[in-house]
């Protein structure tokens, strides 16, 4: 349904986003998850019409964007970071504006508005001017618009920004709704939008995609969802040290105790420590024999699954250093020359 290669976008010298590659299948929610300022609204905005990419290409429902974009503007609904709306209108006489624009016939409108309202749980507030309405409702009636027309696409960009949480799971369920009928890109750096809403995540850091795959095989291949949380008795520097020298241990991390349990609290001569496996590797009786071994008193010992936000940082961290690395690189060629 939406297929995306070769994407860049440049800005005179500064590369907003560089080789940018994925697909969306029918019916498929696909998260598009990044750091604020990785290119997400770039690309969010090319695939939407809204602007030319440098180079690459992208075809929603077969067509181009560039080459078809009023045939491409026609199968997509798109809500941007801030829902386009005219706030002295009701929100019924702005679906029907939006639906006159967007080409839905005359003898269509009636249905498919009420269709949208129904949709986005707007029935109380048909008749309400839109500056009146809460950001939570606005944001439906942005999401309303952009399904009006009944478009198989839909490009939501930061859909639950700003939101309390309650009106986040309320939109959230309704994106969820869409599924299977429609083709959707979220656009988010919210974790668990991704991780609750999501059948798929594209993670773009620094303009380029850095992962593409289900959120459980993201974190099966990275970190191989092998991991202990430990509460031990002794100083946590010390720990550390012993830890790293085990056998098949990736690496050691200091954690709070809300970080184990949120219903205790850090007593004196005690610690919290992560352990992250390599993968293929069980280190966890070497770890307690370790720690157990050199003085340590162990408290607590338990195994858990890496996270989507486990996975993100990692990607994302080692986009930071190898940027870094490069910048010092291009530095010293610079001193030298």
């Amino acid at each position: 349904m939406i297929s995306v290669e070769h994407l860049s976008k440049t800005y005179g010298s500064t590369s907003a986003i560089t080789d940018v590659t994925f697909d969306v299948e029918p019916g498929e929610i696909l998260g598009f998850l990044g750091p604020n300022g990785a290119g997400k609204t770039t690309t969010m905005r090319i695939l939407a019409g809204y602007l030319p990419a440098t180079s690459g290409t992208a075809r929603i429902a077969g067509f181009d964007v560039h080459d078809n974009s009023l045939l491409v503007r026609q199968r997509i609904g798109y809500l941007p970071e801030t829902p386009p709306l005219y706030p002295e209108m009701t929100v019924e006489g702005f679906l029907y504006f939006v639906a006159r624009i967007k080409g839905v016939s005359a003898g269509d409108r009636a249905t498919k508005i009420t269709a949208a309202i129904e949709r986005c749980n707007l029935q109380e507030k048909r008749h309400v001017i839109i500056r009146k309405l809460s950001k939570g409702y606005r944001q439906r009636v942005g999401i309303a618009q952009a399904i009006v027309h009944d478009p198989p696409a839909i490009i939501l960009d930061e859909p639950t920004v700003g939101l309390d949480p309650r009106q986040i799971i309320e939109v959230r369920n309704l994106i969820k709704s869409l599924a299977g009928s429609h083709t959707i890109i979220i656009s988010t750096h919210i974790l668990p939008e991704v991780s609750m809403t999501c059948s798929r995540v594209a993670i773009i850091n620094g303009g380029k995609v850095v992962a593409t795959d289900t959120p459980d095989n993201l974190m099966n291949q990275l970190t191989k969802g092998s991991g202990y949380e430990i509460e031990i008795e002794g100083e946590a520097a010390l720990a550390k040290q012993v830890l790293q020298n085990v056998a098949g241990v990736n690496f050691v991390e200091s954690i709070s105790a809300v970080g184990m349990h949120s219903h205790t609290s850090l007593k004196e001569n005690q610690a919290y420590l992560r352990v992250i496996s390599q993968p293929g590797t069980e280190p966890g009786k070497d770890i307690a024999a370790a720690l157990i071994g050199t003085g340590f008193g162990l408290l607590e010992m338990r195994r858990v699954n890496a996270t989507l936000e486990d996975v993100f940082l990692q990607l994302t961290t080692e986009e930071k250093i190898l940027e870094t690395e490069t910048e010092i690189a291009e530095a010293k060629e610079g001193e030298a020359a």
